[in-house]
């Protein structure tokens, strides 16, 4: 086609272009597998694909809990590890369009349950990995391995993911520290002074974030979630090998025969197995929260302390500093005792009131509560109190710095996107740079041109559009 304007023609030149297999998606797509020591959970992320790295916003779009118990209770038959994957995996796959899936990547983490599976067996641990590699490797996605992370690792990405959907990494103002509670490990992890490194380097970890520099100290205790922590508290309570166990870390009426194997099978507490001919307790509740307390502090070594100050266990750590974010079972459990706000002192009461109640009254109370966790809630109560007072050095007056957060922005709070934030470096190292002028101003100065392209435009047809003569020409 053509445009004639004044005895001048200019061709229009239209170029159709052929598309070829572009996504019809707007979106790219991520997801990490958290294979944690009592469940293995599939997170689904998803950010804007027109958006540069340090731009797009990453939000956790699904999660998925996989059936059954974590992947470190597959070492008898590790081959089911794998398979117990799959139903979730297909979940994934019907919720990522297919057009993403080649370039959506896949990776998977395992925490302190195969930590502890290393520990007692290398050979058991790798043929569960393998097991769940072919499953992955398998899946229409970009496949980037499945491995153990370490304690620091799960410590050091729960505080970037909790820092980052809070929008605190941009801004570089103060930040939020992370604790963090699984069922076989517990992390700290907050901004301190660099003389961290000085005194404890294996604690010390340093990233620099949009251009800022964060000094972190990070712990991660093994043998310390919740789960773990029963085993140590009731192996203590069960060294003299006698037939009862009265603890008052369980409802009064509570009764249940134990083995000494399932209290004595983890690497956690093994060593210190009674010498007893008989193979189960019996198990009896007192309900007494104070004297709880007194059987979880026996689980900690406040002994001895060879740095300038420590948590427990001889593990230096500095003052702390900041707010903090208490997430996994830190939420749940308190969320479920009802202690998520007040004083520490409230909880202390609300706690004690709690646990003196009966054993039948509770199961009354919650008849949709598998039993086996219900009947913990008074020991992971009691357990989180002293681990936060006792061990972190929480104090009345610290206590409210604490805030117990199982989302923020939709998203979970964990390690997994901070993870996948790190491998696919969607965090720079400097602040991306300034625009000149803001998205509004653009906005405005395109306007303004447009307004005077559109007057000069106006201008040249007005002006220079030859006039038809005054007298009509006949023919």
């Amino acid at each position: 086609s053509t445009i004639r304007c004044k005895n001048m023609t200019y061709p229009v030149v239209v170029h159709f272009l052929e598309v070829e297999n572009v996504s019809l998606s707007i979106s790219q797509y991520g997801i990490v597998l958290d294979a944690g020591s009592s469940h293995t959970a599939v997170y689904i992320y998803e950010w804007p694909a027109e958006k540069d790295n340090d731009t797009g916003r990453v939000q956790q779009t699904h999660s998925c809990k996989v059936q059954g118990a974590g992947i470190s209770s597959y070492s008898v038959f590790p081959g089911q590890a794998g398979a117990s994957l799959k139903s979730c995996m297909k979940e994934a796959e019907s919720l990522i369009p297919l057009s993403r899936h080649l370039e959506t990547p896949l990776y998977l983490g395992a925490t302190a349950g195969m930590r502890l599976l290393r520990m007692e067996n290398q050979s058991l641990s790798d043929q569960v990995l393998w097991s769940v590699e072919e499953v992955l490797q398998s899946s229409p996605f970009s496949y980037q391995g499945a491995r153990i992370i370490t304690g620091q690792e799960e410590g050091a990405f729960g505080w970037v993911t909790v820092n980052y959907l809070s929008d605190r990494l941009k801004q570089g103002s103060g930040t939020t520290g992370a604790l963090d509670l699984g069922g076989a490990s517990t992390q700290i992890s907050f901004v301190a002074n660099q003389d961290v490194a000085e005194e404890s380097a294996e604690n010390a970890v340093t990233f620099r974030l949009y251009g800022n520099d964060y000094f972190l100290y990070t712990h991660s205790f093994l043998c310390y979630g919740k789960d773990q922590a029963l085993k140590l508290a009731l192996a203590q309570q069960t060294q003299s090998g006698d037939s009862s166990v009265l603890d008052p870390c369980f409802h009064p009426g509570y009764s249940v025969d134990r083995s000494y194997f399932s209290v004595y099978s983890s690497p956690c507490v093994m060593a210190g197995k009674p010498l007893v001919s008989r193979d189960s307790f019996t198990h009896v509740g007192a309900g007494n929260a104070s004297l709880c307390q007194e059987v979880v502090r026996r689980i900690f070594n406040f002994s001895s302390c060879s740095f300038s100050r420590c948590s427990f266990n001889r593990v230096y750590q500095p003052p702390l500093q900041g707010p903090f974010g208490a997430f996994s079972a830190f939420y749940f459990v308190m969320n479920f005792l009802n202690l998520t706000s007040g004083s520490l002192e409230s909880s202390r009461e609300k706690l004690e009131r709690y646990c003196s109640r009966p054993w039948t009254q509770i199961k009354q109370q919650h008849p949709d509560v598998k039993e086996k966790y219900l009947a913990e809630y008074c020991f992971s109560g009691s357990y989180i109190l002293s681990l936060l007072t006792d061990g972190y050095n929480f104090t009345s007056d610290t206590w409210t710095d604490i805030t117990f957060i199982k989302k923020i922005s939709g998203s979970d709070a964990g390690w997994t996107l901070g993870y996948m934030l790190n491998l696919t470096n969607m965090i720079p190292a400097e602040a991306p740079d300034t625009p000149p002028l803001p998205h509004a101003g653009y906005v405005t100065l395109l306007f303004f041109i447009s307004l005077l392209l559109f007057f000069l435009l106006f201008l040249c047809f007005r002006f220079l559009w030859p006039h038809r003569n005054s007298q009509t020409q006949m023919i």
